[in-house]
């Protein structure tokens, strides 16, 4: 999905949860500044990494332990993206996640310590991660690249892929650079949240909202795609 077609669904969402632009602004402002300072994989490379490939996209919804250890011998093949805190769920089971997609909400130095064994990360600014980011992005020593949900152009270290939580931000970054299949594994929108969502942290309210929007997502772009599948 180009910024074109992401920009009313964008707006949608922003006037529905009240996103300040001049938060979303700021907070690309911020993440594109520290990102100067750092080596980022090329737009090029993340395709020839993704292209192709059968992936498998980790939500963190309830069933995401017992899910890995299920699927395990069937996805240990194939590429791996995991949304946020699901990666501490796989670093549990001896998984190592080829790509890491977060607004630094889970385990940060479970993604750190992941990024520096391999894992691509792929860190997105939004008005409510500023802190974290000015905290933390600095940490990540590997291979990283910077998303936003506004328009990327006047940022020249940012791209925005399509897509609004993390776990709808992997499966769109999937289809945009080329995947093959892709298989969804603890995607799930029952209004229970699973614990590598670290609801403790989190207004219940505005995540089950944030929850909506990503299935209307993932629901959208399986009506244009044939090729996403749940597992």
């Amino acid at each position: 999905m180009f910024y074109k077609e992401w920009k009313p669904i964008y707006e949608r969402i922003a006037k529905e949860l009240n996103f300040p632009e001049e938060k979303e602004n700021l907070a690309a402002d911020v993440l594109n500044k520290i990102l100067q300072k750092k080596k980022l994989i090329s737009i090029n490379k993340l395709e020839d990494f993704v292209a192709g490939k059968e992936v498998v996209v980790f939500g963190a919804g309830p069933s995401l332990e017992t899910s890995i250890i299920l699927h395990k011998e069937t996805v240990i093949d194939k590429l791996m993206i995991v949304a946020d805190g699901a990666t501490s769920a796989l670093l549990k089971n001896d998984i190592l996640p080829d790509i890491i997609v977060t607004d630094l909400d889970g385990n940060i130095n479970d993604q750190i310590k992941a990024n520096l064994k391999g894992s691509k990360t792929v860190i997105h600014a939004h008005g409510n991660n500023i802190d974290k980011m000015k905290r933390y992005v600095s940490e990540f020593k590997g291979d990283i690249i910077g998303t936003t949900q506004i328009n990327p152009e006047p940022f020249n270290n940012l791209n925005n892929f399509g897509g609004f939580t993390d776990g709808d931000r992997a499966v769109f970054l999937a289809d945009y650079f080329g995947a093959k299949k892709i298989y969804l594994i603890a995607f799930e929108f029952s209004g229970e949240l699973g614990k590598y969502s670290f609801p403790n942290n989190k207004n219940k309210k505005l995540k089950l909202k944030k929850l909506n929007w990503c299935k209307y997502l993932i629901d959208l772009l399986m009506k244009k795609k044939q090729n996403i599948y749940y597992l």
